[in-house]
């Protein structure tokens, strides 16, 4: 069996800080401290090599129970990490609010115990954490109880009822809200835009359901912030960019109005920043996305927006957005400029890396390497999304891509080969049940312009594509290609002999 790597990640994920505070809390420990041997062995290996550390310590009589160790020294990591950030979150804190009360209590110290609840529920109220509020409220009932016990009736019980009452519903509400977000960023996250009728009947049902259609229907600011993210992504679904891009913006607004809550909710903030950035680039207001993508790149290490993983989204979402700003502005020559950041960035984020960005960041290298006219490196990261056998994710990726390979290889001039990969592609798409008529006629063309070898008769069919292209386009379904890939652009550009990448600036914004 392969050892276990979680040891090695969990120490490989630690920050400076987090590593001297882990070996300070170690020092308070008293007996031998093996465990500090294995985690500084660990620490320099890049890839774990279990072999290698008992090679280290062959004559050690711990190595024996090596498991263990590790173990013993994964929990001792955590018990570490717990303490240095305890007061790093606002859940941390009330965890921690809610221990000491609860310690106070069994002592019956109840007076010193009020003082803590009543600042325990300040914090929970402010940052809308309903779910420790309500927990501090059947503390504050237990207090209540024994201040009658002690003949102390100062304290309205009915009051205390409402509260809770109000607390449960607005902790009901918010449950409703998650569970209408988690249906329709299942959608997204399958098959990225709406296609299929199915898809577009749950995306209807949620847009019609009363907590989203209705008015003042969210009963807190969190729940808001769901409510509108929601709409703005049904509203994405439909492409309809203005009323999305108007949505997301409500979203932003809120969080940008309740600070306390916006650095609980960093993710959030940064998916919403994503989403502004790349409805503004639909609507080619470039300069506002250029600006919001500058925007986001500053938050992390600032308040509520520290850590590995919120590094990681901002690398993700501001470098995804700034290929697809540059692909959609005809810049492709400037995106290849930013290959080696992207690449270094992709390997230093190792397994926090999940595939749907990684096939999101290949299938945009293509692009930018397409655009700028170097072939042979576009068909390379093209290929890593063909290769990849990933059966369920951004199913959406995986055809264009497949669409999107015919016209590599009909640049490279593969024209024997690609008499095979049409057909593999009209099998693969056959399989999906698509009989989209852009799909069909860029095969049929594609086929027709790999049998033509004079210049001339090229030109003239490209230039006979356009009309029929132009006229499905006014489908948004037939339209939705160009979201991936501006087959529209490279049609137009051969008839006109000039470049793809001059005739994507000349272009009108796509699918409008």
């Amino acid at each position: 069996m392969k050892p276990s790597t979680e040891l090695h990640d969990l120490i490989r994920s630690l920050s400076k800080s987090e590593k001297r505070f882990f070996k300070l809390h170690s020092s308070l420990q008293s007996g031998d401290k093996n465990y500090l041997r294995i985690f500084d062995a660990v620490d320099k290996q890049k890839a774990y090599d279990e072999e290698a550390i008992k090679k280290l310590f062959a004559k050690e009589t711990f190595i024996k129970h090596l498991p263990s160790e590790k173990n013993h020294l994964y929990k001792l990591i955590l018990k570490a990490l717990r303490a240095y950030h305890a007061e790093a979150s606002v859940s941390g804190i009330l965890k921690q609010e809610i221990k000491n009360i609860e310690i106070l209590y069994q002592k019956a110290l109840y007076v010193e115990c009020n003082k803590l609840l009543h600042r325990a529920k300040k914090i929970a109220r402010d940052n809308e954490r309903f779910y420790y509020w309500f927990e501090l409220l059947n503390w504050e009932k237990m207090l209540l109880e024994e201040a009658y016990e002690s003949g102390e009736f100062t304290k309205d019980l009915d009051a205390l009822i409402e509260e809770e009452r109000d607390v449960i519903e607005k902790l009901r509400n918010l449950a409703a809200y998650h569970i209408l977000y988690s249906k329709i960023n299942y959608v997204f996250r399958s098959g990225g835009y709406v296609r299929t009728e199915e898809e577009h009947a749950m995306v209807e049902e949620i847009s019609e359901h009363p907590l989203i259609k209705g008015k003042n229907t969210a009963l807190s600011r969190r729940a808001a912030t769901i409510c509108y993210y929601t709409q703005g992504f049904c509203q994405w679904a439909k492409r309809d960019w203005r009323t999305s891009l108007e949505k997301f913006q409500r979203v932003h607004q809120i969080l940008d109005d309740n600070p306390l809550i916006k650095a609980d909710l960093p993710k959030r903030y940064i998916r919403t920043l994503h989403y502004i950035i790349n409805a503004q680039i639909e609507l080619r207001d470039l300069e506002s996305a250029r600006k919001n993508i500058a925007v986001m790149r500053s938050l992390p290490g600032t308040e509520g927006f520290m850590g590995q993983n919120i590094a990681s989204q901002v690398f993700v979402a501001s470098y995804l957005s700034e290929l697809r700003l540059l692909d959609r502005s005809g810049e492709h020559v400037r995106s290849i400029t930013l290959v080696d950041t992207i690449i270094e960035g992709m390997e230093s984020m190792g397994d926090r890396l999940h595939k749907e960005h990684e096939l999101e960041f290949y299938f945009a290298l293509a692009c930018a390497y397409f655009g700028a006219g170097e072939m042979n490196k576009a068909l390379f990261w093209l290929n890593k999304v063909l290769n990849d056998n990933e059966p369920t994710l951004r199913q959406d990726i995986f055809t264009y891509a497949r669409l999107f390979n015919l016209v590599v290889h009909y640049e490279l001039g593969n024209y024997d080969l690609l008499e095979y990969i049409v057909r593999s592609t009209q099998r693969f798409l056959s399989k999906r049940h698509r009989a989209h008529q852009v799909e069909v006629l860029l095969i049929d063309n594609i086929k027709r312009l790999a049998r033509t070898g004079d210049p001339q008769a090229k030109r003239e069919m490209f230039r006979t594509m356009e009309l029929p292209m132009k006229d499905l386009f006014k489908d948004p379904n037939e339209s939705l290609v160009l979201k991936y890939f501006d087959v529209r652009s490279w049609v137009s550009a051969h008839a006109e002999g000039i470049s793809f990448s001059e005739m994507v600036k000349r272009s009108e914004p796509m699918g409008q």
